[in-house]
C-alpha cells in the first residue's frame, strides 16, 4: 500500500475519533454500541489493518505493523475507548491468518482460508472474539467446548462469555475440543444474521452488564450444537501465536494509553490556575499522576520499539499490557483523591474512564494467568 494510502487513513480514523471525543458527554452514558460508528471506521478504512499490503491493506508484517496498529487504537480510544477495544479485535483476529503466508502443512488448504477470511475484511466485515469460557481463567487450552464434526462443518456445545462485539462483529473465533484430540483447536461462527433466540445454536445467555467497558456488548452466550468451520490451521497456528501473542496485548494497551492521555490532559484542565493551592498531600497525589502516566508512556514506547527491533517483543508486549493496566489502575484511584469526589459524577468521565481501565486489566489474559505467563517468559529468557 502507498505511504500516502496509510496516511489517509489514519487521517481519516482521526477526524472520526475528534468527533467521538467532541460527543463525550453522550457517549459516556451509552450501553450500546452503534452499527454507524462502525460502517464510518469501514469506510475510514480501518478494516485494512485485516488486509496484507499486498492486497491494499496495511499489513506489512508485525514489525512493521504494530506501531501504526497500535496508534490507530490510540487515537480512536481517546475518542471512544469501547469503539476502540471492539475495534482492536479485528486485526487482532486475522493476525493469525495474516502472519503467516506459507505454513509447512495443510499450506493449500491454509491458503484458501488465508484468502477467503481477508476477502471478507476487503468486504466490510468485522471480526471478533467469542473465546473466553467460565472456570477458563484464561487458559485457552482449558475450553470445555465440544466440537462435533458434522458433514464438512462441526456442530459446537458450550458456554462461551466476553463475546465483544457482539451485534456488530460478521465473523467470530471461538475453542473447541474434538473427541479424542489431544488439544482444542479453532473454529469460525458466521454470526451474520443468527439468531440469538438458540433457534440456530446461539442462544444469548446474559447481555454484559459490565461496570467497565459498558458499551462493548460483550455478550455471554450458550453454543447448542451451533455451525462453526474449523480453522485449516496444519502447523500455521503455532507459527502464528508468537505474532498473535505480541500484537494483541500492544492493541489492548493502547486503548489504556489513550484514556490515561485523556485523563491527564483533562485533570489539568480541572486544575487550571488552582494547582498552587492544592494541599500538600494533593501536591503528592498529582506527582505520583504524572509519574504513573510517564511511567505507562515508557513501558508502552519500550514494548513497541522491542517488538520492531525483534528483541525480547513477546516478554516485552506481556510485561506493558500488565504494568500499563495496573499503573492505569492507580492513576485514577489518585485522580479521585486530588479532583475530589466530584469526578466521580455520572456526567465527569473520570469514574467511567477508571473503571475501563480496570476492566482492561482483566482482559485478553486475565491477571492470573497473565502474571503466570510472564514468569515462563521471564524464565525462558534467562534460560542459556
Amino acid at each position: 500500500m502507498p505511504a500516502n494510502r496509510s496516511a489517509e487513513v489514519r487521517g481519516n480514523v482521526a477526524a472520526i475519533a475528534a468527533e467521538f471525543a467532541a460527543a463525550r458527554g453522550d457517549r459516556i452514558q451509552r450501553r450500546t454500541l452503534s452499527r454507524i460508528d462502525f460502517d464510518r471506521l469501514a469506510d475510514a478504512g480501518f478494516l485494512l489493518t485485516g488486509v496484507p499490503v499486498d492486497q491494499g491493506g496495511l499489513w506489512r508484517g508485525l514489525s512493521e505493523s504494530v506501531r501504526e496498529y497500535a496508534e490507530l487504537v490510540r487515537v480512536l480510544a481517546q475518542g471512544d475507548p469501547c469503539v476502540a477495544l471492539v475495534a482492536a479485535m479485528h486485526p487482532s483476529v486475522l493476525a493469525f491468518w495474516l502472519a503467516v503466508t506459507q505454513p509447512r502443512s495443510n499450506a493449500a488448504a491454509w491458503r484458501a482460508e488465508r484468502a477467503e477470511y481477508v476477502d471478507t475484511a476487503m468486504h466490510g466485515h468485522w471480526w471478533g472474539t467469542m473465546i473466553s469460557e467460565p472456570g477458563s481463567g484464561g487458559d485457552l487450552l482449558r475450553t470445555r467446548t465440544v466440537a462435533e464434526p458434522s458433514g464438512t462443518e462441526f456442530r459446537l456445545s458450550g458456554e462461551k462469555h466476553f463475546g465483544s462485539g457482539s451485534g456488530i462483529t460478521s465473523f467470530m473465533i471461538t475453542t473447541g475440543r474434538v473427541d479424542g484430540e489431544p488439544a482444542p483447536d479453532l473454529f469460525v461462527i458466521d454470526v451474520r444474521d443468527r439468531p440469538w433466540d438458540g433457534s440456530a445454536g446461539l442462544t444469548l445467555h446474559k447481555s454484559w452488564d459490565g461496570h467497565g467497558m459498558i458499551a462493548t456488548q460483550s455478550h455471554a452466550f450458550r453454543l447448542d450444537r451451533c455451525p462453526a468451520v474449523r480453522a485449516a490451521s496444519g502447523d500455521a497456528f503455532a507459527m502464528a501465536a508468537p505474532v498473535v501473542s505480541q500484537l494483541t496485548p500492544m492493541l489492548f494497551a493502547a486503548v489504556i494509553v489513550g484514556i490515561v492521555r485523556n485523563a491527564i490532559a483533562l485533570a489539568r484542565d480541572r486544575l487550571g490556575g488552582r494547582s498552587a493551592d492544592l494541599k500538600p498531600y494533593e501536591q503528592v497525589m498529582w506527582v505520583q499522576i504524572t509519574n504513573a502516566a510517564w511511567l505507562i508512556e515508557q513501558a508502552y514506547e519500550g514494548a513497541l520499539r522491542a517488538i520492531e527491533t525483534g528483541s525480547g517483543g513477546l516478554l516485552a508486549a506481556a510485561r506493558a499490557k500488565a504494568t500499563i493496566g495496573a499503573l492505569a489502575e492507580q492513576c485514577f484511584t489518585d485522580l479521585g483523591r486530588v479532583l475530589g469526589g466530584a469526578s466521580y459524577a455520572r456526567d465527569t468521565p473520570f469514574g467511567q474512564w477508571g473503571e475501563d481501565v480496570r476492566a482492561l486489566g482483566f482482559l485478553r489474559p486475565p491477571w492470573g494467568f497473565a502474571f503466570e505467563q510472564l514468569l515462563k517468559l521471564d524464565l525462558a529468557e534467562r534460560r542459556p
